[in-house]
C-alpha cells in the first residue's frame, strides 16, 4: 500500500490556506503513526522544490486521499481521471452537491459538514512563531535624491518574507470609514502592543512600537540618515542605515536581539518650553 495525499493546496491553480495545510499535516501525521507509506503533493506555486502532481505517477500508488475543502470543480474531477486505478478517499471535506462528479468519483467520503465532525485542522500540531508588525514609510519627496525607499523596502520585505514568522502589515494612517485601518491612535497602539517585534522604516513605527513596549527593527530609508535616525538617537535605540538594508546578517542579529529584549517605554518629551512661550505672550 502506498497513499498519495492531496488537497486544494496540491493543485497548480488551487489555493493553499492555513486550514488546508494543517489538514494535510494532520492526515500525514496519522498515516505516519499507523506506518502507512505516503507522499504529499503540493502546488508548485506554493511550495516549489517539493513533490507535485506531475511527479506522482498513478502506477506508484494504491490510494489517493483528498483532505479538506469543497468537492467541486474540474481540478478535483481531474484527480479521478488521472488516478482512476487508485482507490480514492476524501476526508474532512464539504460536499455542496452530492451528485457532482467531483464528489461521486470518490469511493469513500468522510464529510465535515454533518454537524458533529470537527475540522481536520484541529488535529494538526502547530508551532508558535514570532509575530512581526511591518510598518513601511510612504515615498517622502522632502528627502529628494537621498530617499532610498524602493530599494530599502525591496530588501527589507524580501528579508521578512524569508523568516519563519507571522507578518502583519500595519499602517499608521487612520481612517474612520475603512475597516482595514485603525480609526484612533489608541486603537493603533493597542494593535502594535500585540506584536512580538515591529519592523519599520517609519518614524512613528519606531516611536509607537517602543511606546507600546514592543522592540523595533528600525531601518532608515534615507541615505545618510533622516528623521528615523535622528529619533532613534534621541530614544537611544539602534537603527539600520539605508546603506545596510541589504545586510541580512545584520537584520537577523537585530531581530534576534529584539526577541530577547524587554522594552521599557521611552520617557515623554517635555512641553514646558511651548507652554512658557505661549504663556509669555498672554
Amino acid at each position: 500500500m502506498r497513499v498519495l495525499l492531496t488537497g486544494w493546496a496540491s493543485f497548480l491553480h488551487g489555493e493553499a490556506t492555513a486550514g488546508d495545510a494543517l489538514s494535510l499535516r494532520a492526515v500525514g501525521a496519522a498515516l505516519t503513526a499507523a506506518g502507512i507509506d505516503h507522499d504529499v503533493v503540493w502546488s508548485p506555486g506554493f511550495r516549489p522544490g517539493t513533490r507535485h502532481l506531475p511527479d506522482a505517477p498513478p502506477s506508484e500508488y494504491t490510494h489517493v486521499v483528498f483532505a479538506c475543502g469543497p468537492l467541486h470543480g474540474p481540478q478535483v474531477r481531474s484527480l479521478h481521471e488521472r488516478y482512476a486505478s487508485c482507490r480514492r478517499i476524501a476526508i474532512g471535506v464539504s460536499v455542496p452537491d452530492p451528485d457532482d462528479p467531483a464528489a461521486t468519483g470518490f469511493h469513500r467520503i468522510f464529510p465535515r459538514d454533518d454537524g458533529v465532525t470537527p475540522d481536520l485542522s484541529l488535529a494538526a500540531p502547530v508551532s508558535k512563531t514570532p509575530v512581526l508588525g511591518v510598518v513601511l514609510a510612504p515615498h517622502q519627496p522632502e528627502y529628494g535624491g537621498a530617499g532610498r525607499h524602493d530599494d530599502v523596502h525591496d530588501a527589507l520585505t524580501g528579508w521578512v518574507a524569508g523568516l519563519d514568522c507571522a507578518r502583519v502589515p500595519l499602517d499608521t494612517r487612520l481612517a474612520h470609514e475603512d475597516w482595514q485601518r485603525c480609526a484612533t491612535p489608541d486603537q493603533f497602539v493597542s494593535l502594535v502592543s500585540t506584536m512580538d517585534v515591529v519592523v519599520t522604516t517609519r518614524l512613528h513605527g519606531l516611536v509607537l512600537g517602543l511606546k507600546a513596549g514592543v522592540p523595533v527593527v528600525a531601518v532608515d530609508p534615507v541615505a545618510g540618515g533622516g528623521k528615523v535616525t535622528a529619533q532613534a538617537k534621541a530614544l537611544g535605540w539602534p537603527v539600520v542605515a539605508a546603506e545596510e538594508a541589504g545586510d541580512t546578517a545584520l537584520l537577523d542579529a537585530r531581530l534576534k536581539g529584539c526577541l530577547t529584549t524587554a522594552v521599557t517605554p521611552p520617557p515623554a518629551p517635555s512641553l514646558a518650553g511651548l507652554v512658557d512661550e505661549l504663556a509669555a505672550s498672554r
